[in-house]
């Protein structure tokens, strides 16, 4: 299970809640001199929010933001991991 292997870094960090989010989970970071925490992908956190609440692309993309993106924890707040989108051309 993700949050066991979270746990295993010996670290408090945060987990979003419900434990669907759990899907989003990409890994762990860890730097020298912080706490590791656990890293979301951004993508994959609006597919489940739109799962959850079918609703659509939009309105999941706004819950994220507001919700999980702006929302500070503490120290072991997670981290989204934001990917390039393919299909946009490169600066």
């Amino acid at each position: 299970m993700i949050r066991d292997f979270i746990a295993n870094f010996g670290t408090k960090a945060s987990v979003w809640e419900p434990v669907e989010y759990d899907e989003a989970i990409v890994g762990v970071v860890d730097r020298c001199g912080f706490q590791a925490v656990a890293v979301y992908d951004y993508d994959k956190l609006v597919e489940v929010t739109m799962e959850l609440s079918s609703g659509d692309y939009e309105e999941a993309v706004e819950y994220v933001e507001h919700n999980i993106a702006g929302c500070f924890v503490g120290e072991g707040t997670p981290m989204i991991l934001y990917r390039p989108n393919e299909n946009e051309e490169s600066a």
